[in-house]
């Protein structure tokens, strides 16, 4: 089981590491939950795929791309900080992201491919980071964070925005 510091991650986080899966490593974590999300989008309704439940709130595609930026962020976060990288990181504005990705022009086997890339490329690069490296931590968006604490954190993510898809979209 991974516990944390209080210091490994800003309270806004708390919530994604609490629906990450601290029960396992994060790599079978990660891996586990790869096949959790692509099964759930593939069971969505094609219909659905574009559907917005309030006018401004994102798709169903526009949130699966949104996931794939992300996590891409948060790998990249993880990387400069195992590599000892003391330069503070900046956050990201993710609505300016959703506007410029044209998810709703992808199909939904382009994007789950995507996705499939990213995640197999964030497995491999926590999968090369020594316990040390899990350990450090850094600054990213103005707070302190572990690099083991980004690979809860992406699973985390991906749990939260598919109870919102539960919620609202379908």
């Amino acid at each position: 089981m991974i516990e944390f510091n209080k210091n490994e991650f800003a309270p806004y986080y708390a919530n994604y590491v609490e629906k990450g899966n601290t029960n396992l490593s994060i790599i079978d974590g990660l891996l586990q939950q790869y096949q959790v999300v692509t099964e759930f989008f593939k069971l969505i309704p094609s219909d659905k795929l574009n559907y917005r439940y309030s006018e401004g709130k994102w798709t169903v595609k526009d949130i699966i791309l949104h996931l794939i930026d992300a996590e891409r962020i948060f790998s990249y976060r993880a990387l400069r900080i195992a590599r000892n990288d003391k330069t503070e990181l900046p956050g990201f504005e993710e609505n300016d992201y959703v506007i410029e990705a044209n998810a709703s022009e992808r199909s939904l086997s382009s994007l789950l491919e995507e996705y499939k890339m990213v995640r197999n490329s964030t497995v491999c690069l926590f999968k090369s980071f020594t316990i040390d490296q899990l350990g450090r931590l850094g600054v990213a968006s103005g707070s302190s964070v572990s690099v083991r604490a980004i690979g809860v954190i992406i699973q985390g993510h991906e749990k939260h925005h598919l109870e919102i898809i539960k919620e609202r979209y379908l």
